[in-house]
């Protein structure tokens, strides 16, 4: 695939050409037939052709050999011959292409065993059922080992919000059965419930981390929107796959510029699902419904109210649903109910009334019933689940501060988000005093104000900024941090109260130096999360009270 910036008077022309010169280029190298596609977007294009998997870094060059050629040719200037080009190619060709790898490929498809390819390594069967060699040193196809090879159970978690709470539910679960578990989020990597690698790896590369590793008994992958637009998906068959919800977020990127436009993206889960699995939605989430409602992977839907007109509709015909039945967790198959737990007793709903993640466990029930776990497993799992900083870290952490001071840690990054935070602020007495609040650089300056009035509809008596160094994409040092104050002020924030307070751990000692009996603290954290769960941690353990001195920094 190659992106291109192109002026939209011009695009259809460009794409047009680029598609005849890639025709011609192809045909010149007896390249084997191909789809073309190309995803158009304002001020530029997507343009891909499919690829033998042993060749693809020569596929990268033909492709930009077809768009400098087409570009030439419609808006004026020289091109490579296209004999040239195609002798250049063919010995970038020949030069890649890695006979024992397509053998290997081919052998997996007669076994029916899933196939991982990167740069280092090709691996067959996933989980405690993989191999995994070196791309140097595949063995003959006749010398693997197939009776010991197969998958193992599978579940992909996306969405715009409580992905990461719904893979770590999951995970517990499967645990709470007895399975050894391997799960990838954008936190990091586990197995057995040990930490493996931290940072972010909601992509393909944690997923073949986790599933060439050959204790992990069931699998859950946390499946991030730039990856399936970057790289798409990282197998090509699940027993599971959960869409949380999908809410305004990265809007410009890709092309996806509206809530259709990103379902889609996210429902690409589906297309790995067989008839034995199910794609588990939300039925409460109107984009959702629409667009599942064309899945051709059969669909399971949660939602809190067992009377929702989607899932009555569904179960009528025969369907599966996750539901809320007089306050229990109920699994549903046309009209046999199977009872769980009650909500209440999921204590990272807090008694029922976290909405958020009560939609977030019925999603992973529901998952977890689809990969083959039974409802007393699940029921344990997600009462084990804490929701702490422990199992759940940076999602919806509530640290008592001496009795004094509450602080609310979470990941929430945008609207949506900063409004299930909303939902936890209002399970403690009190409006909340300080939110800490940043955002990434790649958000357009609409959708960093949407954020903004989201956070300024909890009414704090202060705003704290913080600048996401790590993540500015574009964007120079303080400018989303002034973007924000604007914001604020234009909506009614006293200047005063608005406040500069560094990256995200710093930010936090300047709300705990502030911070006065009584207060609420939402802290919005993106970056050094560990640090800042280690001292609240800390504090909370040590009976500090606000007016006390911090730690050293």
């Amino acid at each position: 695939m190659l992106d291109v910036a192109c002026p939209d008077a011009d695009r259809e022309r460009l794409v047009a050409a680029w598609e005849r010169r890639l025709h011609e280029v192809l045909d010149l190298l007896r390249w084997p037939a191909v789809e073309v596609a190309a995803l158009r977007w304002p001020g530029g294009a997507s343009l891909a052709f499919a690829s033998p998997p042993d060749v693809l870094y020569a596929a990268t060059e033909i492709n930009e050999w077809a768009w400098d050629a087409g570009v030439a040719d419609v808006l004026g200037g020289a091109a490579e011959p296209a004999a040239d080009a195609a002798r250049r190619l063919g010995e970038a060709v020949a030069a890649e292409r890695k006979p024992a790898l397509i053998a290997l490929l081919q052998a997996a498809r007669d076994h029916h065993a899933a196939v991982l390819v990167d740069d280092e390594a090709a691996s067959v069967g996933l989980g405690s059922g993989s191999r995994t060699w070196p791309l140097a040193e595949l063995p003959s196809p006749a010398l693997v080992p197939w009776d010991g090879i197969h998958d193992v159970p599978l579940v992909l978690v996306t969405g715009s919000n409580g992905k990461t709470t719904t893979t770590r539910m999951i995970a517990a679960i499967a645990a709470a059965a007895g399975h050894v578990t391997g799960w990838s989020c954008t936190d990091g990597i586990w197995i057995g419930g040990e930490p493996v690698e931290a940072g972010d790896w909601a992509g393909p590369g944690g997923a073949r981390r986790v599933l060439r590793d050959r204790r992990v008994e069931f699998a859950v992958l946390e499946t991030a929107r730039g990856g399936i637009l970057r790289r798409g998906l990282p197998v090509t068959r699940a027993s599971a796959a959960v869409v949380t919800n999908v809410a305004e977020d990265h809007f410009g990127e890709y092309g996806v510029s509206d809530l259709e436009g990103l379902a889609e993206v996210k429902l690409v889960v589906g297309r790995i699902i067989g008839s034995e699995g199910r794609l588990v939605l939300n039925a409460d989430d109107p984009a959702l419904v629409a667009a599942g409602a064309g899945s051709d992977a059969p669909v399971l839907w949660f939602a809190e109210d067992a009377e929702n007109p989607v899932v009555g509709a569904h179960l009528a015909a025969g369907g599966d649903a996750a539901v809320v039945e007089g306050g229990v967790l109920t699994l549903r198959r046309g009209w046999t109910a199977v009872p769980v737990l009650p909500a209440a007793e999921i204590p990272a709903t807090f008694g029922g009334r976290l909405r958020h993640n009560l939609r977030n466990a019925l999603a992973a029930a529901g998952a977890a019933w689809a990969a083959g776990l039974a409802p007393e497993a699940i029921a344990r799992g997600l009462r084990s689940f804490r929701g702490g900083a422990e199992d759940n870290p940076g999602r919806a952490n509530v640290f008592s501060l001496g009795d004094e001071v509450t602080a609310v840690v979470d990941f929430a990054h945008n609207p949506h988000g900063v409004a299930a935070i909303a939902d936890v602020a209002r399970l403690f007495p009190g409006s909340p005093r300080t939110v800490l609040l940043g955002q990434a650089g790649d958000r357009d300056d609409r959708a960093i104000r949407d954020l903004v009035r989201s956070a300024w509809a909890l009414r704090p008596a202060r705003v704290i900024l913080k600048d996401l160094l790590n993540y500015l994409r574009g964007r120079a040092p303080g400018e989303l941090p002034a973007l924000m104050r604007t914001e604020l002020v234009a909506l009614g924030c006293p200047p005063e109260a608005v406040l500069d307070g560094g990256e995200d751990l710093e930010a936090t000692r300047l709300a705990l130096e502030l911070a006065r009996p009584g207060d609420l603290l939402l802290l919005l954290v993106h970056e050094r999360q560990a640090e800042v769960l280690a001292l609240l941690g800390q504090l909370e353990r040590e009976g500090w009270r606000p007016g006390l001195p911090l730690p050293p920094a």
